[in-house]
């Protein structure tokens, strides 16, 4: 069924929600990306839910926007949420702590998925590239803003000039993750992060995480990378293009 694509379990007032394409290494599709934002706001509207986890069924957290689809039809280029609740980026407006479990690779709009949330806990195996480059197409949904944010600027256009891959080790010495872990244990540990946020005060966790958020707000960045990434697309966006770059990108990918 088209819905098993991302899966959401609720249990000891966490909502895990689990991108469930492993054969396709979690790739976003159209449908992906509609239902992502659905269970996220379905948790943010859940009672019995104060933490919500993201992540991928393995062996990837994904690798990015499914770029069979891309380079056909392009339905998925700027799927997602739609932004009608005043959120940027591909998720809905969230009061709860959003923790992302990466337990393989995050690639480009998969990258900024991960970037998207609260912080990051990582499996041994993960690895973050940022490949839009590379693809031929430009980011939609913060990377420009919160990946310099994550590890700084210079670091941020290594990533993104090269395409190059940064693992688990890597990402914990330069911030960008919080903390990396043997793979088997990644879940049962952002369990037990959510649980230790479980046990404070929740207004008041709701109230900070608010703060922060307003503090971070770079609304003049974001609006930089929508309007430089219309006109690419309008001027320079070719899936035929994205497909033939696909083999391409998966071997590189491979070999790092």
């Amino acid at each position: 069924m088209a819905e098993d694509v991302v899966l959401l379990d609720v249990s000891d007032r966490i909502a895990t929600i689990t991108i469930n394409r492993p054969e396709a290494r979690n790739a976003l599709s159209s449908e992906v990306l509609r239902l992502i934002p659905e269970h996220m706001n379905a948790a943010e509207r859940n009672d019995d839910v104060d933490v919500i986890i993201l992540t991928g069924a393995d062996p990837a957290f994904t690798a990015g926007l499914d770029l069979k689809e891309l380079g056909s039809t392009g339905g998925n280029l700027g799927a997602g949420n739609d932004g009608g609740d005043g959120s940027r980026g591909p998720f809905p407006k969230l009061t709860k702590p959003l923790i992302g479990a990466i337990n393989g690779v995050a690639i480009t709009g998969g990258f900024e998925l991960a970037l998207n949330c609260d912080f990051l806990i990582a499996s041994e195996r993960a690895k973050f590239g940022d490949t839009h480059s590379r693809v031929g197409v430009m980011p939609g949904w913060g990377l420009t803003v919160l990946l310099p944010e994550a590890i700084g600027i210079r670091r941020a256009r290594e990533m993104s000039f090269t395409g190059n891959f940064m693992d688990a080790d890597e990402a914990l010495r330069f911030g960008l993750v919080n903390h990396v872990v043997a793979h088997d244990d990644l879940i049962p540990f952002t369990r037990q992060i959510a649980a230790d946020i479980i046990g404070n005060e929740q207004d008041g966790v709701r109230q900070i995480r608010e703060t922060y958020a307003s503090i971070a707000k770079n609304d003049d960045g974001w609006e930089t990378e929508a309007r430089d990434g219309r006109a690419w697309s309008r001027a320079q966006f070719d899936p035929a293009k994205v497909a033939a770059r696909r083999e391409a990108i998966r071997a590189r990918g491979k070999s790092q």
